[in-house]
Formats: C-alpha cells, sequence, structure tokens
C-alpha cells in the first residue's frame, strides 16, 4: 500500500519532504513531534500521508467525541487516542504517561493547540516531552512550497525562553494551508 500513498503525496498532491526524512527511526523510538502551522483540516490527511511515505509510526490525540463509530475504529488504527478534555485534569501528566510501557511511541501535536490564529503557543507539548524524557521533533506544514521539512531531535533545556525561540525559527515563514492563519 506504500505505493499508493506515495503516489497520491508526491504525484497527485505534488507534495516533497526535506531534511530529517527517516525522523530519527532506528535511533528515536518515542518523541513528541510537533507541527505546524496547523491552519486547516487538511494538516490531518497531509501528516497521514507523509508518515506512511516516509515509514514512520506515530501516535496522536484527539478529543474523545471523535471516538465514536465508524470513526473511532479508523482513528485507533492510525494511531490515535483519545483524550479527555474536561476540566480540573492534569492532561500534560496523562498524556506523558503514554509513553510508559511502549517501545515505540511518537506522539504528534500542533503546539498552537487549535486551527485559529495564535500569537503563543501551548506550553503542554513542551511539558509532555520534559515529563517523558523524549526529544521533541519538528516538522512544518508548507503549503506555499508544497512540503513537509522535519528537523533533527531537539532534547528541552532547563531554559524554556531560549528553546521556544529555536523551536519558533524553525517554522519562521512557513505559509500553512489558510496563510492568514500562520
Amino acid at each position: 500500500m506504500r505505493w499508493l500513498y506515495e503516489f497520491i503525496y508526491f504525484k497527485i498532491l505534488g507534495w516533497k519532504v526535506v531534511g530529517n526524512v527517516t525522523m530519527s527511526k532506528d535511533t528515536i523510538k518515542k518523541a513528541v513531534v510537533i507541527a505546524a502551522p496547523h491552519t486547516s483540516w487538511h494538516d490531518f490527511y497531509i501528516a497521514v500521508l507523509m508518515r506512511r511515505v516516509i515509514g514512520i509510526k506515530s501516535n496522536f490525540v484527539a478529543k474523545k467525541e471523535l471516538f465514536k463509530w465508524p470513526l473511532s475504529y479508523y482513528f485507533k488504527v492510525i494511531g490515535g487516542a483519545p483524550l479527555d478534555r474536561r476540566p480540573g485534569q492534569n492532561k500534560v501528566e496523562a498524556i506523558a504517561k503514554l509513553f510508559e510501557g511502549k517501545e515505540e511511541f511518537r506522539l504528534a501535536l500542533s503546539p498552537e493547540g487549535t486551527r485559529k490564529k495564535v500569537h503563543e503557543w501551548k506550553t503542554g507539548f513542551y511539558y509532555i516531552a520534559k515529563k517523558a524524557n523524549v526529544p521533541i521533533i519538528m516538522f512544518t506544514f508548507d503549503f506555499e512550497h508544497k512540503q513537509n521539512k522535519i528537523a533533527e531531535p531537539f532534547y528541552p533545556t532547563d531554559n524554556m525562553e531560549a528553546d521556544f525561540e529555536y523551536m519558533r525559527s524553525f517554522f519562521a515563514g512557513v505559509k500553512g494551508k489558510v496563510p492568514k492563519l500562520s
């Protein structure tokens, strides 16, 4: 089936993957993968196609309301896990626990936390990576150039401000599907 994903991704949609195209799959079995800018539902299928093209298993969390028949089966097969988003829960702790006991787990998240325009990223992904003691791998949804650029693994330090500056610089100038939301 990989040939079909490659045909759709490369030939029909005209996309390409640049940078760390293996996402260090042989050495980095666990990571928080942040994808930006997240401006449209189109990001989802581009990410699903890209991970199949490069042969990487990745996971994601989504609001539990999406995990209803018939989508629940599909989302679980492709690596999804339902997340209860009710107030009063420590979501960072709950998500960091997902890494425990798994040999391979790459959690893909949007640092914006929404498809709307934001001026500041959420910090949960950062604390999840630190709590789970895993690196952060960045990749872009660059609709202007039709490419997913993937960074080398980045290990968060104790200087959150400098770390965020470094990560945001990776995404500088990238335009999402809806540029005004980038």
